[in-house]
């Protein structure tokens, strides 16, 4: 059953029950719509694109923050038979630019942030896109632009006759390779299927439990975890804003059972905790079952203080890619408590292998690339079959992650066989960094890498050497990065030369052995 399927039929079992929640505790919003309304929200905006000239298989673009509209809109476009293309929010007009023209989209919905991004960059992108949709105030509408609003106020309700098929395309989510510029991971209605299942085999979800929403729903982590609910009618709370005491309150006022993280938020809540900031006594957290964590290497201290605090908690690690349909391929369990620090073993369907250079399995504690297969292997890099190859042999998806097995079978991470940040979830490239760092007048040489940190798990650390004869100051340089987004500024700065090999490269392990533990 694709997932527009188990949309309408969880419209005709749960019509009237709440299935999404939006809280805006900034603004003191909160926002609801039951399953029928979401199914006809996503019917009306389906026959509004059919009417517009999309046909199935054309590439609509979703530029929205988390939202009450953003699922609903989502499953829109699943069901007019085109491809969903969300974006990051973090993207520039650069970016939105280059992911539409590969996609090619027909069609951009967006919203309030991303009004000058999208004007800005639009003489481009209507090279393929002759519609647009804003969601948001009226009053902030560009003249270009149709307003959602209106399309649910006079389009058709009735669910479109577009027949849709597993095989079908689904999405293409734009991740990035070493050197930042980002490929169109292409999915099929058959691995959002396959996620549903997974999610709901892992974490045993049923129609009474409440998944709360805080990672964006742009990434295939925050959405295939919320599948699991998906699958069987149960709710799901957005929440906007992730301060402690906001996810707290959203917890216990709307009694939710499962709580997806990250480290810095898991973090900020003991942290609050500790400084008696948060009391959990004074809060209705008995229904909470689960806290699971992914996206990023998680500090087994962390979870540690974590069970102290809530001792009747189930906890899991989640692993995956946006190649793999998101996380799952590899999962703890909810039973392996005892192996916290490792990523699990291979998830409900999938198969795992750590291999040398020659795709040959390594022996038990000996590192090597991690391989994993199964259904949610994506179909391929969109229009990249040189990076497709490269990213899938013989069926097996090559992660670009070192790890090693232990005796029990369990994988732990090693390190990344590029040299991709994590921090706080998300992904930073540090050649799109130096190269930024290397248009100061004053740099001769910079090198970025990832150093350790209790709240991010890694945080950007630039090593700069200075022209001859140039005096440069940290200061100096903080300020110049201003002009970066926040979170791929560097929060360390060291002078030194930068180590090169002969080809010209930078020895990263070298930088890392010297800095990473100051």
């Amino acid at each position: 059953m694709q997932i527009t399927e188990i949309l309408a039929r969880n419209a005709r079992i749960y019509g009237n029950e709440i299935a999404l929640v939006e809280r805006e505790p900034a603004a003191q919003k909160r926002l609801e719509i039951t399953w029928e309304e979401f199914y006809h929200q996503s019917n009306k905006l389906a026959n509004f694109l059919i009417s517009k000239g999309i046909q199935k298989g054309d590439r609509i673009v979703l530029l929205l923050m988390n939202c009450l509209e953003w699922l609903p809109v989502y499953f829109g476009i699943l069901r007019s038979g085109a491809v969903a293309v969300p974006l990051n929010f973090r993207f520039q007009e650069e970016d939105i630019v280059r992911c539409s023209g590969l996609a090619e989209a027909k069609a951009v919905i967006f919203g309030e942030e991303f009004i000058y991004r999208i004007t800005s960059g639009k003489s481009f992108i209507d090279q393929t896109a002759s519609t647009y949709i804003y969601v948001g105030e009226h009053h902030k509408k560009p003249d270009y632009a149709l307003w959602y609003s209106d399309i649910l106020s006079t389009s058709s309700r009735v669910e479109p006759e577009v027949p849709i098929e597993l095989t079908d395309g689904a999405g293409i989510y734009f991740t990035s390779g070493t050197t930042g510029k980002p490929k169109g991971v292409y999915l099929q209605h058959r691995h959002l299927e396959f996620s549903c299942y997974l999610e709901n085999r892992h974490h045993h979800q049923t129609h009474s439990d409440n998944f709360l929403c805080i990672p964006p729903l742009y990434h295939t982590g925050a959405k295939m975890h919320w599948f699991g609910n998906f699958i069987v009618g149960a709710r799901a709370v957005i929440l906007k804003g992730v301060s402690s005491k906001a996810v707290i309150e959203a917890i216990s006022e709307e009694r939710v059972t499962i709580v997806w993280l990250l480290v810095p938020w898991a973090h900020d809540i003991l942290v609050a905790i500790e400084n008696k900031e948060i009391d959990p006594s004074q809060y209705h957290l008995d229904q909470w079952r689960l806290m699971h964590i992914g996206a990023q290497p998680v500090p087994p201290s962390l979870i540690q203080k974590w069970k102290e605090l809530f001792p009747k908690h189930d906890y899991d690690t989640n692993y995956g890619l946006t190649e793999s349909t998101g996380p799952g391929c590899v999962h703890l369990g909810l039973d392996n408590f005892h192996k916290v620090g490792a990523i699990g073993v291979p998830g409900f369907d999938w198969e795992c292998r750590v291999v040398d250079a020659d795709m040959k399995n390594v022996p038990a504690g000996e590192p090597g690339e991690l391989l994993v297969k199964g259904p949610g292997v994506m179909k391929e890099y969109y229009k990249n079959p040189e990076a497709t190859a490269a990213a899938i042999k013989g069926g097996w998806l090559c992660t670009g992650d070192i790890a090693r097995v232990d005796e029990d079978g369990f994988i732990w991470l090693i390190d990344r066989k590029k040299d991709i940040i994590i921090c706080g979830g998300e992904n930073i490239f540090p050649v799109e960094i130096e190269n930024f760092l290397m248009s100061h007048h004053k740099i001769f040489d910079a090198g970025v890498i990832g150093i350790p940190d209790n709240r991010l798990g890694e945080v950007v650390a630039a090593v700069i050497s200075p022209k001859p004869g140039q005096n440069l100051s940290e200061d100096e340089i903080l300020l110049f990065c201003e002009t970066l987004p926040r979170y791929k500024r560097p929060r360390r700065i060291f002078f030194d030369q930068v180590p090169r090999n002969p080809t010209g490269k930078i020895e990263k392990p070298k930088l890392r052995e010297k800095y990473s533990h100051k």
